[in-house]
């Protein structure tokens, strides 16, 4: 079973139709009960960073993320649901993320030409050895809505987009994996990917 967290973070059909569809037992939950139990948890976001964590908290759902990070679980963070694993962002000075992941989130660069937000399909430069990626080619299409990105450890990076700047698309480290694209609105790549983490196991 899959628990996609619930907190008001933006419309999640999208995502909780693409699970179903790969046969996934699929439930939108707060309940930390049903969170903890889930074999698979997501956290989805589309929004404002601060707005984002003052939702998490308001929900008690800050310390649930941690312990289902701590089990073992397999967790994924897509979009915003990315960026707040990490420790802050330019959008929301003085409001901490999770902390999950070192590093800082940042605004696109403004060049000539460029629109911020991008908005749109992109290619990932996708890296060796990554299970989320596995059966990827590199250099595949995929669906991004975004103005800030995540800057994290060179180790738990996992794939880049370039647009006004090069930028972080992907991380993984260990049970926890997060995109900053929408795997959910990608097509059949979006859809393989989502596989691959129903694929993860919990970790023991």
């Amino acid at each position: 079973m899959l628990a996609v967290i619930d907190y008001d973070a933006g419309n999640v059909k999208s995502a909780v139709k693409a699970f179903r569809a790969l046969g996934e037992e699929t439930i939108l939950t707060r309940d930390p009960e049903i969170i903890l139990k889930a074999d698979h948890v997501l956290l989805p976001g589309v929004g404002n960073f601060g707005e984002c964590m003052v939702r998490l908290k308001r929900y008690g759902l800050i310390p649930v993320i941690h312990e289902v990070i701590a089990k073992g679980t397999p967790f994924l963070g897509i979009c915003v649901g990315e960026q707040l694993l990490f420790e802050a962002s330019e959008e929301s000075e003085g409001i901490p993320g999770l902390g999950v992941f070192r590093g800082k989130c940042v605004r696109f660069t403004d060049k000539p030409g460029m629109k911020v937000p991008q908005i749109g399909w992109n290619s990932l430069a996708i890296k060796p050895g990554s299970r989320l990626f596995e059966g990827i080619e590199d250099g595949s299409f995929v669906y991004f809505v975004h103005s800030y990105y995540a800057v994290p450890e060179e180790e738990i990076l996992t794939a880049t987009c370039t647009y006004a700047d090069v930028a972080c698309a992907a991380v993984e480290r260990g049970n926890v994996f997060a995109t900053q694209f929408h795997p959910e609105k990608s097509g059949a790549v979006g859809l393989k990917i989502l596989e691959n983490f129903l694929a993860v196991k919990k970790e023991a």
